[in-house]
């Protein structure tokens, strides 16, 4: 069946963020490596590989959009899903925060951002030279930095940074993120279209707009949104080509796998997200074996994932090599139960004949239905059952737990900092999307795996399912972040959310064939629209952290061009030495305290005199107007006051807290 003009439409617009970031990290990591990442060749190379993309991904007009629904989009449908996705994009744009100082994860990327943006390369070089040399007193490094080889080098992968430069080039470095939400909105809308119905596009994209995660990674510089367009992206490409396997299917299948596994590039956790496409991969190629036509796409997909993957691996090597070490205890498994699954693929692809004759038992469907239930009604009544901890055994652990005792005492809870709260995740999806989404998703992966299980049917349902299924429980058994919120919502951004609103469009779509009456309809839909709405109001309004860029500009400003800056005090270590570094254009280092709050001033004077002697001006940064005083007339040159966002441990946030950020400086 040949798709109507409007489902083009919605099938294009939904697949055209994921081939668009494809196509930008794909011309942008080469150029970054060879120190050559700037506007010009960035937009010479990026333009085209995008347009041959989208040539080749974009949906045809003898194609199908929603593969087995059999409705089709309207234009009212397709409106409203861009209306939607524009709203939000405009919304979050006005609303938009500004994380320079480094504090957490937004401005480490922001600084990232900003200085590939300005110099095309890494890694940063430390300018030992201006501080007179190297010296054991002084050291580069700071948070989110990491010293490595004489260098600097930023955490996280290249991935979004890559993306958010381009802010910085057009003049607009807070709009980059706004703009993927809307993007992530379009392709959360198509998937809703091809697996669960064009009708209920729009409500899905309406609840995931309004959902707080999806606001409040939709405002700053995070990497979920982006893996989340990659992601639900590769779902819909894969589906589009499960739907024409006839056509094209190498080009089809190579574009979709490489989508997935751009994933990588952009998120170490991309390795666990796209474990379910290489055992779907291994399927198809078995299926080929019986002469199935979605056969055809097995090796393709799997020499995209892997083309994709080895990218992403590639960059998070010799770009942030440090950042992998750091991650060690947890990516040496990861990469373990990758070669696992990669060896059960293979086992399962060439024993295909013999699997094939084992028929399972005609109770198989419904266990798996009742085992779907059953874990989400574990994950439910998890807090009553267990209180995760963690005893800490590093640095980093006793900060987090020191962190927590913080938030308990402004929470007002019982003071103990080995608390993690990860049994409360599945409670964190019902305060960001309600209750009613979560037991719709849990009664349509019910139904799907019953029919799956039972006949293989609805088979375009069988990797969304598997990707979805996989990562959410994954992630609400061992979320892996400071439970704080908003802050640990993030993790619910690229799968869960999206996965959780999904099902539940096909929820809402089993209750409409279920009831022939509207109503039960349509107080669903109210049912599913409200919570998260209420949820959201409390912080939807109150953009955080503004004023950071006009205070980094005006301090920049009053720095002396020829300056070498010495930091003092901790906390400006850590939240000033790459902004001063990266955006004042300022050879920056700190001077070493020996686990003191400032530094010893013998020290920080005999540096200076190596200041002066490599010929620049010595200028002392610090928190107080005391701590740098010793050394020269002090002038404050950010005094910030402005909002941050709340830290709550045992409900959903409502409101923001105050933030002030002091910096003084002496010219030595």
């Amino acid at each position: 069946m040949g798709l109507d003009r409007s489902g083009r439409v919605l099938a294009a617009l939904s697949v055209l963020p994921a081939l668009v970031v494809a196509g930008w990290l794909l011309a942008g990591l080469p150029l970054l490596l060879f120190g050559w990442f700037a506007p010009l060749p960035a937009f010479l190379l990026g333009l085209p590989v995008i347009v041959l993309l989208c040539r080749a991904g974009m949906p045809r007009p003898d194609g199908d959009a929603t593969g087995q629904v059999a409705e089709p989009a309207t234009f009212r449908q397709v409106a409203g899903v861009v209306a939607v996705a524009v709203t939000a994009g405009v919304f979050n744009v006005i609303m938009h925060s500004e994380q320079l100082i480094v504090r957490r994860d937004p401005a480490t990327y922001a600084q990232y951002a900003a200085w590939i943006a300005r110099h095309g390369s890494l890694p940063i070089p430390d300018q030992a030279e201006a501080f007179g040399g190297q010296d054991p007193w002084l050291f580069f490094d700071s948070v989110g930095f990491y010293r490595a080889d004489g260098s600097v080098v930023p955490q996280f992968m290249p991935g979004p940074p890559m993306l958010f430069a381009v802010g910085d080039w057009l003049g607009v470095p807070f709009a980059v993120p706004a703009v993927l939400g809307a993007l992530a909105v379009l392709t959360l809308a198509g998937v809703v279209a091809r697996l669960a119905g064009p009708r209920w596009a729009v409500t899905a994209a309406a609840v995931f707009a309004v959902s707080m995660p999806i606001i409040y990674t939709s405002r700053t510089t995070f990497s979920e949104i982006p893996s989340l367009i990659l992601l639900f992206g590769g779902l819909a490409l894969t589906h589009d080509a499960l739907a024409r396997p006839g056509r094209r299917p190498w080009r089809h299948g190579l574009l979709a796998g490489l989508v997935f596994g751009l994933a990588v590039l952009v998120r170490v956790d991309g390795l666990r997200d796209v474990l379910p496409v290489l055992a779907f991969a291994g399927l198809l190629i078995a299926m080929r074996r019986f002469d199935k036509p979605q056969g055809r796409l097995g090796f393709p997909l799997l020499a995209g994932l892997a083309a994709g993957v080895g990218l992403g691996m590639l960059g998070a090597y010799l770009l942030a090599k440090p950042y992998l070490n750091y991650l060690s205890g947890s990516v040496r498994p990861l990469l373990l139960i990758c070669a696992g699954v990669l060896v059960l693929t293979a086992i399962g692809t060439a024993a295909a004949p013999a699997l094939s004759r084992i028929r399972l038992p005609t109770w198989a469907p419904a266990a798996g239905a009742g085992l779907v239930v059953l874990l989400m009604a574990a994950l439910y009544v998890r807090p009553w059952v267990q209180h995760v901890t963690r005893i800490p055994t590093n640095d980093d652990d006793r900060r987090t737990a020191a962190m927590i005792e913080q938030t308990q005492q402004a929470n007002r809870l019982p003071i103990d900092g080995t608390r993690l709260y990860t049994e409360d995740s599945l409670h964190w999806v019902i305060w960001y999307v309600g209750l009613a989404v979560v037991v719709l998703a849990t009664i349509a992966a019910a139904l799907l795996l019953r029919r799956l299980l039972r006949d293989g049917t609805p088979f375009a349902w069988l990797l969304p399912l598997a990707v979805v299924g996989w990562t959410t429980v994954t992630t609400l058994l061992r979320p892996e972040i400071t439970p704080d919120h908003p802050w640990a919502a993030r993790r619910l951004v690229p799968i869960v959310i999206p996965g959780m609103i999904l099902l539940a469009a096909y929820g809402l779509a089993w209750l409409r064939r279920r009831s022939d009456r509207r109503w039960v309809t349509a107080v669903a839909v109210v049912l599913v629209l409200v919570p998260p709405t209420v949820t959201s109001i409390g912080t939807a309004f109150t953009p955080v952290e503004r004023g950071e860029a006009a205070a980094v500009a005006a301090m920049c400003a009053k720095i002396p061009a020829n300056a070498s800056v010495l930091i003092v005090e901790r906390v400006t270590g850590d939240r000033y030495t790459q902004v001063v570094r990266g955006m004042c254009d300022r050879p920056t280092a700190q001077v070493n305290r020996e686990n003191a709050q400032t530094a010893p001033e013998t020290q920080v004077r005999r540096l200076i005199e190596r200041v002066r002697a490599a010929g620049r001006v010595p200028v002392v940064l610090a928190a107080e107007a005391g701590q740098v005083s010793p050394y020269g007339p002090a002038s404050q040159v950010v005094g910030l006051v402005t909002r941050q966002d709340e830290r709550s441990l045992v409900e959903a946030p409502n409101g923001t807290w105050f933030l002030r950020s002091n910096v003084w400086m002496a010219v030595a």
